[in-house]
């Protein structure tokens, strides 16, 4: 298979994994950042073709993360300027704020996942939401494999740890309500 054909089947294969990667680590605020951001992911895909691994789906991952790294700093900058420039409603949008008896399911999990840093959400959300194996996740992440499953293995526990905390504090606030 020529490096064309490898570059259009991984295209076809895993144009809409991509999308869903990127879609999940921005703000619902930039989802029309997504689009430019799979296109950068395949551009860069498309000249570097005839380093497509078989299993192009990690190395595509690791190349939208670090996509997504150079749109997050360039949209940083875009709301610095606007603050400075004074439009302060372009910049946080219209806020709504939810009443206070409405939680979205699974949010407990989402705060929890929020207290961890940045390298443990990354290697929690490969393997759970992009169902990455270790082998695949040391691709994604640009280590060993052995790396790999050892930062799984201390961010698995953080965010045990988190959600061990969180429970301790519904617990006590429920105990000195009664």
């Amino acid at each position: 298979m020529s490096t064309d054909d490898s570059f259009a089947a991984a295209y076809r294969e895993h144009y809409w994994a991509v999308s869903r990667f990127v879609a999940r680590r921005l703000d619902a605020g930039e989802a029309h950042e997504v689009e430019e951001v799979v296109a950068d992911v395949f551009s860069i895909a498309w000249r570097r073709r005839a380093e497509l691994p078989e299993a192009p789906l990690p190395w595509l991952y690791a190349v939208a993360r670090n996509c997504l790294a150079n749109t997050v700093r360039g949209l940083g900058r875009r709301r610095r300027l606007l603050h400075r420039l004074g439009h302060y409603e372009t910049v946080g949008g219209r806020q709504i704020a939810p009443s206070p008896d409405t939680e979205s399911p699974g949010s407990w999990v989402h705060e929890a996942l929020a207290r961890l840093s940045p390298a443990d959400q990354e290697a929690l959300r490969l393997t759970t939401w992009e169902e990455l194996g270790v082998e695949e996740l040391a691709v994604a992440l640009e280590c060993s494999t052995g790396a790999a499953a050892m930062r799984l293995h201390r961010a698995r526990r953080r965010l045990r740890t988190e959600i061990d905390r969180m429970r301790m504090n519904v617990r006590a606030g429920a105990d000195s309500r009664d």
